[in-house]
């Protein structure tokens, strides 16, 4: 079995902080390393969008690492291969961040690794 759970969504104000928390299992798990993985997020009414995705190799570069315009500068894609983890960190949250988020191999997902996502609202 596949499995992609996120976690660490929640209502923050905006300016505020989180840290979203990705862990593959199961078959996902098994080639976690090996894969790209991405943030992809969708509000109510609006297509998903691809927010962030790092390479397979831990180490992290600006050109490695791609960002969505609208979050470049204020979130952050980090990954564990020893836990089979990716990371997402969000800081000076808007509004206009509120989503969904969920994470997937990127850029091109596969569609057996949907999971269901972790809600982000921000608003004061």
């Amino acid at each position: 079995q596949v499995q992609l759970v996120e976690s660490g969504g929640g209502l923050v104000q905006p300016g505020g902080s989180l840290r979203l928390s990705c862990a593959a299992s199961g078959s996902a798990g098994s080639v976690f390393k090996f894969y790209a993985m991405g943030w992809y997020r969708q509000a109510p009414g609006k297509e998903r969008e691809l927010v962030a995705h790092i390479p397979s190799s831990a180490v992290i570069s600006s050109v490695s690492t791609y960002y969505a315009d609208s979050v470049k500068g204020r979130f952050t894609i980090s990954r564990d291969n020893v836990k089979n983890t990716v990371y997402l960190q969000m800081s000076s949250l808007k509004p206009e961040d509120t989503a969904v988020y969920f994470c997937n191999r990127a850029p091109r997902p596969t569609d057996e690794y949907w999971g269901q996502g972790t809600q982000v609202t921000v608003s004061s």
